[in-house]
Order: C-alpha cells, then structure tokens, then sequence
C-alpha cells in the first residue's frame, strides 16, 4: 500500500474572496478555482479551499507547512501579507519545546498554521 499525496481542504470562512486573496498573496499558486473551491499549489504542496464557513470548526483547525527556509518566509510575510493589513494573527518565529521552530498564523477564517522549518 502506498500513499502519493495528502491534500487537506481548508475552509474560507465567511469571506471566501478575501480568502482566496490571501492564499495568492501568501504565494500559493491557483490551479483551479469555481465559486465554492480552490485548488492551490506550491511546488508539491496542495490544498484544497472551500468556499465553507463554520466558525466553531475554522477555531480548531491547524495545518502544518514545513518550508526549508523560515527567514524567507517571515520575511515574505512581513513584506507581502501584513501591509495589506488581513484579519491575521501572526506570531515570528520562534523555538518550541517540540523541537521545531516556527512561525504560528491565523488565517482570515480563524485556521493556525504552523509554518515551520524543515530539520536540517
């Protein structure tokens, strides 16, 4: 038995535009997009964005993303996602006691994600 790839669906919240926004300007590229679901994609990475909204669900919901460069990604975040000022919560990278660093985002529907760094 053998698994290829994983692809979570990640719902929107109530603003599934100001979602899909977001994710773009985060730098996922959309490889197909309709009304109620986005497929997005960065190198092997995809996830599914669905035009769905419970807010109970989106509170308790987390997704990890390990990158190979961290600083990059802060700083891409810094540059491209906070002067657009989207209901985020983001919090710099940083140790934790689970032996990874990383960086902790609360995307516009309430999803943490934990951007963190690959184990070199």
């Amino acid at each position: 038995m053998e698994s290829v790839k994983l692809r979570p669906f990640i719902p929107s919240g109530s603003d599934y535009d100001l979602a899909q926004r977001f994710f773009s300007d985060l730098g996922f590229k959309t490889i197909y997009a309709d009304t109620g679901l986005t497929i997005y994609q960065m190198g092997e990475q995809e996830f599914y964005l669905q035009n769905f909204h419970h807010q109970e669900l989106q509170n308790n919901f987390m997704v990890e993303l390990i990158v190979t460069d961290l600083d990059y990604w802060w700083q891409h975040i810094q540059q491209n996602i906070i002067p657009k000022n989207y209901p985020i919560k983001v919090k710099e990278p940083a140790h934790y006691p689970w032996g990874k660093r990383e960086i902790h985002l609360i995307d516009p529907a309430g999803v943490c994600w934990h951007i963190s760094e690959k184990n070199k």
